[in-house]
């Protein structure tokens, strides 16, 4: 687990680096333990979301997880627990997402260029298509995020009531976001602001975002009806 590197991945035109950023405590699912720990079909879902970036076939180079500093003796005795053997730097992570995703990206300050996703450690289910060309619409435009259209009608609060809003025009935003490494580099480098959302909002100052088509079933483990969701998609093999 010490070992970050993936000897054995497929060369690719260039270098693909992950972060994995799992901060979250489970609170709003009245668990025990934080979500990214809580068993999925048998497996912690920090492990199923691990294993999607390490799927040979995406040749991502290195794999950083970032955890909260309380937090890594737990997942370390998880990995010896469920014999995890993916390569992966295990980073300590800051108060904010912002911080911690900073924290990610000097476990790579050695690495010259490439491309570099942040994923959400509670979505699980990404799928690879999915993950694929949002590294490739970074390594052509920049800066890419996955994202799909609203099912649900949205409407905007405002002084006197509300109104409907365009939803072809709306996008609910996922992970992978992935950016040129030099590019997130940069963003992080300016200080943290409070209108920050997730690193396309730190990066969109500096840079166009592309939109890369997302999947409904690359859902987050937010409530414990998300957590019934992607059990029940992974036993129907669609997760």
């Amino acid at each position: 687990m010490n070992e970050p590197k993936f000897p054995g991945s497929p060369a690719s035109k260039y270098p693909r680096y992950t972060i994995i950023v799992a901060g979250g405590s489970g609170t709003r699912m009245g668990a025990d333990r934080p979500k990214q720990f809580l068993e999925l079909a048998g497996e912690p879902v920090l492990l199923h979301t691990l294993r999607r970036f390490a799927d040979p076939a995406l040749g991502v180079r290195e794999l950083v997880v970032v955890l909260p500093a309380g937090q890594l003796e737990t997942w370390q005795t998880l990995c010896a627990q469920y014999n995890v053997q993916i390569p992966h730097a295990l980073v300590v992570g800051g108060a904010t997402r912002w911080a911690s995703v900073r924290a990610g990206l000097a476990q790579l300050a050695d690495r010259e260029s490439g491309v570099v996703a942040v994923h959400d450690g509670v979505r699980p289910l990404t799928p690879r298509a999915v993950i694929e060309a949002t590294y490739e619409a970074a390594y052509n435009h920049g800066a890419a995020v996955a994202a799909v259209v609203p099912k649900d009608s949205v409407r905007n609060l405002s002084q006197q009531g509300s109104y409907a809003l365009n939803r072809a025009r709306l996008r609910l935003v996922q992970t992978p976001q992935c950016f040129d490494l030099a590019l997130l580099r940069r963003a992080y480098q300016l200080p943290e602001l409070s209108t920050f959302t997730d690193d396309s909002s730190v990066v969109e100052d500096l840079h166009p975002i592309q939109l890369v088509e997302g999947d409904y079933r690359n859902l987050k483990i937010t409530t414990a009806e998300d957590l019934y969701v992607a059990e029940a998609l992974l036993r129907a093999g669609k997760g």
